[in-house]
């Protein structure tokens, strides 16, 4: 059994990636609403910032900062995942050892989380995270995916609205 290591550090940032246990559905933007309560009422009950996220059909991207002295992110993690799963009728396939631990069949039980070292470690985790449907090919440019905070940020000024499209020269090379 693997021996996973995980970083705890109250107050920290922390950049996530959170799959399915199915990869091939898309779960996460059909039941786009229900996930966003998830979250909703996980943040009520622990609170944390999430500057940026991205949702795609089967897994998710996003950066959190913890509150001071609290470094407790596996809670949350639990309760959103419980409350999405929740969400569903039971009925999806179950392997022996989830049926054993009375666990669902939505997502995959590990997270993986990186903890944010700098700034410019902040930086890259944000663009990714806004870049990352256009790197699937599910739009051509970040602008056009509905489930991420990219338009948040170019309101604010962050981000112009023709970041991360192909250049009309006939290269290949990326604005951003």
């Amino acid at each position: 059994m693997p021996n996973y290591r995980r970083v705890w550090v109250p107050g920290g940032t922390y950049f996530f990636t959170v799959n399915l246990l199915e990869r091939r559905r898309s779960l996460l933007i059909e039941n786009i609403d229900s996930l966003h309560e998830a979250f909703r009422i996980a943040h009520r009950a622990r609170l944390f910032a999430m500057p940026a996220y991205v949702i795609l059909p089967d897994h998710l991207h996003c950066l959190w900062r913890l509150p001071g002295g609290d470094a407790d992110i596996a809670t949350r993690w639990r309760h959103i995942k419980t409350l999405f799963s929740r969400s569903f009728p039971a009925g999806e396939r179950l392997s022996e050892r989830r049926m054993r631990k009375s666990e669902r069949g939505i997502w995959q039980r590990r997270y993986w989380e990186r903890l944010i070292r700098d700034e410019q470690d902040y930086r890259n985790h944000f663009d990714y995270i806004h870049y990352n449907p256009v790197k699937h090919g599910y739009v051509g440019s970040a602008l056009d995916w509905p489930h991420s905070s990219f338009r948040h940020w170019l309101h604010k000024g962050h981000y112009a609205a023709d970041w991360a499209m192909p250049m009309d020269d006939g290269i290949d090379a990326w604005r951003g």
